[in-house]
């Protein structure tokens, strides 16, 4: 079984309230009602539930997220009322501005990434689904890059506390979660969540494929590929403009090895969307499918053919439709009846949005992909050194 985490309500809050992406979450789950992707006759292959997010409390937030941070962002009297030196030191100012309605924002988003980890302790539900999730710039006490929660963390945090064991998972040997973020951005709130406790824990391996130069944001120290003294579980793959498919092939091998190195029980995947041709980023070059390296076919490999539980989160993505389109189309992949990229767009209330196509596709342009091929093997070699590290602690 497949949980999709939405409601009207987290739809409406965030569609109306954030700041960015505005409209998004609607647009999203909107198409994917219209392709039929709700019905449980969709796909012989695995049946799907749609599950309401359960809003976080405080006591769940507070498990990363500071207990000031909490009380200042929780406050709807401090939209208005909040000091600009408060503001300035939760880091709620350019592109993250406080607004009407953030505490609610903050409640329903980390509850519904949440609760597509409470899912997966049900037995037949094996994929859960919060496309309105994957804030992954978020920090501990502050906010950063859209990002007003840190969901991501907390679902990971959420996934140490499960005691159902996946049927891999040896009578001794502590649970293992592996997070992989295909976002353009590095995952730098993730990664240095865990960055500070992975040296000495192993269950947990974070894993960003992204886009990295010069003051693009962000700027992390965590950024760069892995060098032979780096943390082999806080893990970059950084890749040079117009990654197109072929790139992506090569550097999912490094994730094959990774993968099979660390052996997880649980995956996490962010499925950020402002890699794909299109997007206002425009700095990847990257496909929806179906084709070797395409997003749809990476995410293919993680659901049909790794072992344990695996939740899919959203993440970046600044062309709506395209985001709705991309989205669609992973959700139907993780059904295991992927939809023909020449599907027609069905007539619901955004059907303008998807002109001049009105289809599925989000095909790849005409971008140069800079990534050499020695660019390409000076990556293999890195990660060909962390899989012998991870193998060689992992024995200990």
């Amino acid at each position: 079984m497949v949980a999709y985490v939405a409601s009207l309500e987290l739809m409406k809050v965030i569609s109306s309230l954030l700041p960015s992406n505005q409209n998004r979450s609607t647009i999203v789950h909107s198409l994917a009602r219209a392709l039929g992707l709700f019905s449980r006759e969709f796909s012989p292959v695995r049946t799907i539930a749609l599950v309401p997010p359960q809003s976080a409390g405080f006591t769940e937030l507070n498990k990363y997220h500071t207990k000031d941070y909490l009380d200042f962002i929780l406050d709807p009297e401090n939209v208005v009322n909040g000091t600009d030196e408060t503001k300035m030191e939760f880091s709620l100012k350019d592109d993250c501005p406080p607004f009407e309605g953030m505490s609610d924002y903050v409640r329903l988003v980390g509850g519904a990434s949440l609760t597509a980890v409470k899912m997966l302790r049900q037995p037949r539900c094996d994929l859960a689904i919060c496309w309105d999730g994957g804030r992954h710039h978020a920090q501990k006490s502050q906010a950063a890059g859209f990002c007003y929660v840190a969901d991501c963390t907390l679902a990971l945090m959420a996934l140490r506390r499960l005691a159902q064991p996946s049927p891999s998972a040896g009578p001794t040997r502590k649970m293992r979660t592996m997070y992989l973020d295909l976002d353009l951005h590095f995952s730098d709130g993730v990664s240095q969540a865990f960055h500070q406790t992975s040296t000495s824990s192993l269950h947990l391996l974070t894993f960003s494929i992204h886009h990295a130069a010069p003051g693009f944001f962000p700027v992390s120290p965590l950024a760069s590929k892995p060098t032979p003294d780096s943390d082999p579980f806080t893990l970059s793959l950084p890749l040079r403009p117009g990654a197109s498919n072929r790139t992506f092939a090569r550097a999912w091998q490094c994730v094959e090895r990774v993968h099979a190195a660390f052996d997880p029980d649980y995956v996490v995947v962010q499925c950020g969307v402002d890699g794909l041709a299109g997007d206002p980023c425009a700095i990847f070059n990257w496909s929806l499918g179906p084709d070797e390296g395409s997003i749809g076919w990476c995410i293919g490999r993680v659901v049909n053919e790794w072992c344990g539980k695996k939740v899919l989160l959203g993440g970046g993505g600044y062309d709506s439709p395209n985001a709705a389109r991309a989205w669609a189309y992973l959700t139907s992949v993780a059904l295991g009846g992927p939809l023909s990229l020449d599907t027609q767009i069905p007539d619901h209330p955004y059907f303008p949005l998807y002109a001049p196509s009105f289809i599925l596709d989000v095909p790849a342009g005409n971008m140069q992909d800079q990534n050499s091929e020695d660019y390409l093997c000076t990556l293999d070699e890195a990660f060909a050194g962390v899989v012998a590290e991870i193998i060689e602690r992992m024995a200990k």
